[in-house]
């Protein structure tokens, strides 16, 4: 392999494991944050218990996230050192805005909150948790505007003197619509997981309460904090759809090649059915390529607000691209991984709208439930959204190439980068196998120490009651200790 393919599978894996951790971070924070605030208001034990609970799953979340982003920006000047001279302009700003100001929010805030249980005023202590909730999310928005202008470049403009991009107007960058339509649909899905989380964990422990006939905790704790995920799974998923199918209209406007992929539409057609399967060779060729179970319609509404738009296929786009940048590149992104990423995407997220019908119809009317099934199903749902954003993930990024920075139809025509023109040209093959290797290995043994704790904390469930806690002067017996 060269160097630009190992490159490549670093970076791929490196930012997979870190997008893990991500969307849990950003969603349960404020639901951390909302459970505080009704302790808060109502003065009800069962909120600060849960608190406590989910907080500290937080905490276990945040330290692995924090671990695994760090080589994330690293990369950009080792491995894609010729990406950065041309974009470092550009793409440095968002960047150090984030590191700077929203990571240090958040991290500052968070070690006040940890700490400053006995020590601060409550609601001084209830705005520390919403700075970092705040925090977390203005991290994302930084961290997508550096995104979104490789998917769309707006706000620069070409140097030929120094053969950079330069920008010109930050406030294009941070008001791009394509940033817009990111940053909806993360924290959207952000949220479904965090409500997944949230739902699946206390409904779990909620029959295992019940049936170990200690009803009143199934009833006054957990019920009400499932009942608190439930609600966010069904909000978070209206915001996921809509904003979806928003983005998947100004996909068509900026990256046609990248929606028609992910369709494996071939050839253009108006009124393009959206397949759930299809067969053939999905190789880039289109040899042989037919959509077995399709329903009319969808993927020209997706495209265009139409169910009888025209979309362009890929080969179509292909062409095209050819005489506008040049015929010597394959402008067609890996159609099997387009293709199946997508669907895996909407496939996974199906799970928590299975866990919403099941949960809602279930607790309805201040019951609680010890059915046995709906256990295993709140168990088999928590992973599903985690793998539908990470999937959404490799879509987007997949989905983009062969660029790394791609053009805008009408943007300055001259920036624009093809992934292959971003790596380093001073990092030898070896070397980056040799960190890709140790990065994958110690991201394993992290993974393996994330699930561990968070499974650990998870079955200890809530702590008791505090009346129930022995007063001995233990770092134990200490209100809302967080000593692992």
């Amino acid at each position: 392999m060269e160097a630009l393919d190992v490159a490549r599978w670093q970076f791929g894996i490196v930012t997979v494991y870190h997008f893990i951790f991500v969307p849990l971070t950003i969603g349960l924070a404020p639901l951390v944050a909302i459970m505080q605030t009704l302790w808060n208001v109502t003065g009800k034990d069962h909120w600060l218990r849960l608190t406590k609970f989910f907080g500290k799953l937080l905490l276990i979340n945040f330290a692995i996230g924090v671990v695994t982003g760090i080589v994330q920006e690293f990369q950009f000047g080792m491995n894609w050192s010729e990406y950065s001279r041309f974009v470092g302009d550009v793409f440095g700003a968002p960047l150090a805005i984030e590191g700077l100001a929203a990571f240090f929010l958040e991290s500052t805030f968070l070690g006040l909150w940890i700490f400053g249980w006995d020590k601060l005023p409550k609601k001084i202590h209830l705005a520390c948790i919403w700075a970092v909730a705040i925090g977390t999310n203005l991290s994302a928005y930084f961290i997508l505007a550096a995104n979104s202008w490789m998917q769309h470049p707006v706000g620069a403009v070409f140097n030929p003197e120094t053969g950079r991009a330069e920008m010109v107007d930050f406030g294009a960058l941070l008001t791009n619509n394509t940033l817009v339509a990111a940053y909806s649909h993360t924290i959207s899905t952000s949220l479904l997981v965090a409500g997944t989380f949230v739902a699946g964990l206390a409904g779990w422990l909620m029959v295992r309460a019940a049936r170990s006939s200690e009803l009143d905790l199934a009833r006054t704790v957990y019920r009400p904090a499932a009942m608190l995920g439930l609600i966010t799974i069904v909000l978070a998923g209206v915001g996921v759809v809509v904003s979806g199918d928003y983005q998947g209209k100004l996909m068509y406007e900026q990256q046609p090649m990248k929606m028609s992929a992910a369709e494996a539409l071939c050839v253009g057609e108006e009124g393009a059915s959206f397949s759930i399967l299809t067969i053939g060779d999905l190789s880039n060729s289109c040899e042989g390529v037919r959509h077995i179970l399709t329903i009319p319609g969808v993927t020209s509404y997706l495209g265009t607000g139409d169910f009888n738009g025209y979309l362009p296929g890929v080969q179509d786009i292909q062409a095209q691209y050819a005489a506008q940048y040049g015929p010597d590149v394959d402008y067609q992104p890996n159609l099997a991984v387009t293709y199946w990423s997508f669907r895996l995407m909407i496939g996974f997220a199906a799970g928590s709208a299975a866990l919403a019908l099941a949960g809602l119809w279930l607790l309805r009317k201040g019951r609680i439930t010890d059915k046995a099934w709906f256990a295993r199903l709140c168990l088999v749902a928590i992973p599903m959204p985690f793998a539908a954003a990470s999937f959404g993930w490799i879509f987007t990024e997949m989905g983009r190439q062969p660029w790394v920075v791609a053009p805008n139809p009408t943007g300055p025509e001259l920036i624009r980068m093809l992934t292959q023109d971003g790596v380093s040209t001073s990092v030898p093959v070896g070397e980056v196998l040799a960190s890709l290797l140790t990065f994958t290995a110690l991201y394993s043994v992290l993974a393996v120490v994330w699930f561990t704790l968070m499974r650990r904390y998870a079955a200890l469930g809530v702590a008791p009651a505090p009346s129930d806690e022995p007063d001995d002067g233990s770092e134990d017996s200490r209100p809302l200790s967080f000593a692992y």
